[in-house]
């Protein structure tokens, strides 16, 4: 039976046709894998993932090697990117037995869910220390079955110890001294030399843009007390820009590079790496660097329905022979088959598109805007279900069964908050409103329904603070949509979480501030007063485009009939604010007390 050919991953449809019988995601698996007594091997990707591919290659299409597993396994597919949880969970069970954790992910645990061996990739053969992934089978098979008490022990103790390294939450929010410390602890990483951070004192490991720790270096606040802050975060877009990790024909950056010059890129580009370098570039005032990536996200990733696709795979087919970034190494591509696109609408995803293709819209081409608003109608369309919570993703506008998590709560809400505030439609607000009140209740911070069905029935969900990698984290997006709504004037019970999800996440955070650049922006926005300006009149005088160049926490331009209507929605920041005898009137506004209206865009600095 093919279980994956109608699935809502493009990753899954493309593991339909191999010989292992794959099971989706889901609590069926478990069933089949506690009626066999067998064991459940896991193998999470996606679709754009290299190695991935290579395994799937290798070992998944292999006749003996899926006779293994249909024999002795329950064998299930996962799209990390359509299951974040699912992944995240597997993930912190992974690291007790690997610390060298990446995608593929390969889990083995038993049918209850209890994690007993990890690795990542295998090799179809042994690569001395690495086993062959046969062996690998053949060694948790017969684990299996002459120690299966002492098996089951050890994953019953993984989880209970995954569950016991969950973190209380400290007492107060970090200081703006603590951040600045944090900020000057990260300039310290600095690569002096080609710019950007690197894992080891050596630099000798790949580069990523890490755009979340690029926009904590850049926040405002930090100017005084961490002066160089924003420039490595210059230094390191600039350096980007020069680099190979650029695409100048069909624009955007690539995932990461190999090399600590930025060279020999990895060719896998991204949505969410891009969205974020136009957000960086702009607070930098790159305006080209930011247009540039902004066109990657519109003119190659922007489907026909206005959705905007997950990434495009660095493999195309070129002489009929598949090659790894052949395609982008070229400067005429026409006559080439450009690689696929991960098709997925990720609905937390796009909510950073939608937030960055606005901004870019206002400042830069305002047929991003558009882009912005298309992608906007576009996800609450196809990945809105019937009762009006969020699905995670949808594939050819049919919408995923996965749950949608606090990622995709609040980079759909941040994104339709960036898109009110350049349009001045507050009905962006009011739903981005809505999908937040949906993940605050009594018992605490979280999605509709409390998560993955199949990990909250094993005990398996993610614990401890998620890091902020290629994109924010679940947390640390909806602590900034949080706080933006808050900095609308919408109440201080928006203030509240997004102080309870940073404080949740201080001490590691502050203990590991490059990996943690997003709860540390939000941070940030909690420990030093907003600036708020809004502007009422038209949206092309002078004054509004002086004020969209303004360093400031809010930036809105309305005409008086939208502030109004603002207004009367709860949004608090807009009440009272006219047009004074008919010009443009901006409002600047620090910690919600306005200075006297000006029509002089000389006073915006």
């Amino acid at each position: 039976m093919n279980r994956l050919a109608n699935a809502s991953s493009p990753y899954l449809r493309a593991h339909a046709d191999n010989p292992v019988a794959w099971f989706p995601w889901g609590a069926e698996a478990f069933a089949l894998a506690a009626e066999r007594d067998v064991p459940v091997m896991i193998s999470i990707g996606y679709s754009t993932c290299h190695w991935c591919h290579v395994m799937a290659r290798e070992s998944f299409q292999d006749a003996e090697t899926a006779g293994i597993l249909n024999d002795g396994f329950v064998s299930i597919k996962v799209d990390r990117e359509e299951n974040p949880d699912v992944d995240a969970a597997y993930l912190d069970a992974a690291s007790a037995f690997t610390p060298h954790l990446g995608w593929p992910l390969t889990v083995f645990a038993s049918p209850e869910g209890r994690v007993f061996y990890a690795g990542t990739y295998f090799p179809p053969a042994p690569r001395p220390p690495q086993p062959s992934f046969r062996q690998v089978l053949a060694a948790v098979r017969e684990a299996w079955t002459e120690r299966c008490a002492e098996v089951d022990a050890t994953g019953s103790s993984l989880r209970d110890a995954l569950a016991a390294a969950a973190t209380a939450p400290v007492d107060a929010a970090p200081t703006l001294d603590q951040l600045a410390a944090a900020a000057r602890t990260v300039a310290a990483r600095e690569d002096r030399e080609y710019a950007g951070f690197a894992a080891g004192p050596a630099f000798e490991t790949p580069k990523f843009p890490n755009t979340p720790v690029l926009r904590f270096l850049q926040h405002p606040a930090l100017a005084s007390e961490a002066p160089d802050a924003a420039a490595v975060a210059s230094r390191a877009l600039s350096a980007m820009v020069d680099s190979d990790l650029q695409d100048t024909v069909e624009g955007g950056f690539f995932r990461y590079a190999t090399r600590r010059d930025w060279s020999v890129p990895h060719y896998e580009r991204m949505l969410t790496d891009n969205a974020g370098l136009v957000e960086v570039a702009l607070a930098a005032g790159d305006e080209a660097a930011a247009t540039d990536a902004a066109r990657f996200l519109v003119d190659v990733l922007q489907l026909p329905s206005g959705g905007i696709a997950a990434a495009q795979d660095s493999e195309s087919i070129i002489d009929g022979v598949r090659n790894e970034g052949g395609y982008y190494r070229v400067a005429d591509r026409s006559g080439l088959q450009p690689p696929a696109l991960d098709a997925k609408v990720v609905t937390g995803w796009n909510g950073h598109a939608i937030a960055a293709l606005a901004t870019a819209g206002t400042r830069t081409d305002p047929r991003l805007l558009e882009a912005a608003r298309w992608a906007a109608d576009a996800v609450l369309e196809s990945n809105v279900a019937d009762d009006g919570t969020l699905r995670r993703a949808s594939l050819d506008e049919v919408r995923s069964t996965a749950p949608a998590t606090l990622e995709d709560y609040g980079g759909l809400a941040r994104g339709l908050l960036a898109l009110a505030r350049a349009t001045g439609e507050v009905a962006y607000a009011e739903r981005a409103r809505a999908l937040v009140d949906l993940c605050l209740g009594d018992d605490g911070i979280h999605p509709p329904g409390g998560g993955d069905a199949v990990l909250v029935a094993q005990g398996m969900q993610p614990h401890g603070v998620p890091t902020d990698g290629a994109s924010p984290s679940g947390p640390s997006v909806f602590a900034a949509a949080s706080l933006d709504l808050w900095r609308l004037g919408a109440g201080e019970r928006y203030r509240a979480a997004a102080d309870a999800l940073v404080r949740g996440a201080a001490d590691v955070a502050l203990a590991s501030p490059l990996a943690h650049g997003a709860i540390l922006e939000v941070a940030t926005g909690l420990a030093t007063a907003p600036r708020q300006v809004v502007v009422v009149g038209e949206a092309d005088a002078e004054i509004a485009d002086a004020a969209r160049r303004v360093a400031a926490d809010v930036v809105a331009v309305v005409s008086p009939a939208q502030a109004q209507a603002f207004a009367a929605a709860g949004f608090e920041l807009f009440a009272s604010k006219v047009a004074q005898n008919g010009e443009a009137t901006a409002y600047d506004c620090r910690a919600f007390t306005c200075a006297l209206p000006t029509t002089d865009p000389g006073r915006l600095v």
